[in-house]
């Protein structure tokens, strides 16, 4: 859902981690050993939360290294993320107790909400670095089978574990989370969490539960951390969270309620907000110095949908 270009807040900006440009290509995963072999086989290389990158000129840095090199820092073996333009891409994971000696060597290591709120790579490479990250994440949980405890082996590129001692087979997984824009008339509600930096007021969200569509997840985490009811629901967009390996549903929600009742251990404070403020908090210019998550959130988007008139 885009603004006009006569919008006051100008150009809507891009969300973060999303538009991954490479084929997939699942039909090959089984060949991942022969693609990795290839001259134009590169590969995105983590650490934890953190990502290696070559310096380039300016503040634009490269993602990309040969498989040689991601593989002279140690770590796991390639996990294939797809072809771009027909060449093969994987992600490889130092260990993070390297991060000071390949600082050394020239590379700058950072992690992924850096990258994507600095632009710090091109945007076409967040996407795949994001799915990179969410793998890896999936990995280093699951190194045991969950049916009966054996370690289990990477297959399928790493897009599968299988267990050697039960036959169990094990899949990535993504966490789908519901995050929601509620509204009553001309006004918004928002809350902070603790972990938030000082000032700053978000949407809020929960994971959506078994059983649960995304609307009712909508409705039922409201009440839960609010204590405000809603109505309609309606979905806005979506987006992927690599933190660890989360899917963002992005909803706006229409509230039955107004009285706010917050859970304190999910949030610090809860408020409503009308539009000017919510406008003025998404380009910093609030006067009481409050605002809301960059653009690479989806909750910057949510925010500014409402501001421009988006209802559920």
């Amino acid at each position: 859902m885009l603004a006009s270009s006569s919008s006051p807040l100008g150009p809507w900006p891009a969300l973060g981690y999303v538009g991954n440009p490479l084929d997939r290509a699942a039909q090959r995963r089984g060949e991942a050993d022969a693609l990795a072999r290839r001259s134009d086989a590169q590969a995105y290389l983590l650490g934890g939360e953190l990502v290696a990158l070559k310096a380039g000129k300016g503040e634009v840095h490269g993602p990309l290294f040969s498989l040689p090199e991601a593989q002279d820092w140690g770590g796991s073996e390639p996990l294939f993320l797809g072809l771009e333009d027909g060449a093969p891409r994987f992600g490889l994971f130092f260990p993070v107790e390297n991060r000071e000696r390949m600082e050394a060597a020239g590379l700058i290591v950072t992690d992924l909400r850096s990258i994507a709120v600095g632009g710090l790579v091109e945007a076409r490479h967040l996407g795949p670095i994001a799915c990179a990250k969410a793998l890896g994440a999936w990995h280093q949980r699951h190194r045991f089978c969950s049916n009966c405890g054996a370690p289990t082996r990477v297959v399928e590129a790493g897009w599968r574990r299988d267990c050697p001692s039960c036959g169990g087979q094990h899949f990535p997984r993504t966490d789908p989370v519901a995050i929601m824009l509620t509204y009553s008339g001309d006004k918004c509600l928002l809350g902070r969490q603790p972990r938030f930096a000082p000032n700053m007021w978000s949407c809020l969200a929960g994971f959506v539960e078994p059983g649960e569509t995304f609307e009712e997840a909508v409705r039922r985490e409201t009440f839960e951390e609010a204590g405000i009811t809603t109505g309609k629901v309606a979905y806005h967009s979506a987006q992927p969270w690599p933190f660890p390996m989360s899917l963002m549903i992005g909803c706006l929600a229409e509230a039955t309620s107004t009285d706010i009742v917050i859970d304190p251990l999910e949030l610090e404070a809860a408020r409503w907000f009308d539009r000017a403020e919510a406008a003025a908090m998404l380009t910093r210019t609030h006067p009481d110095g409050l605002f809301a998550p960059p653009p690479v959130a989806i909750a910057h988007h949510l925010i500014r949908a409402f501001v421009e008139g988006a209802t559920a």
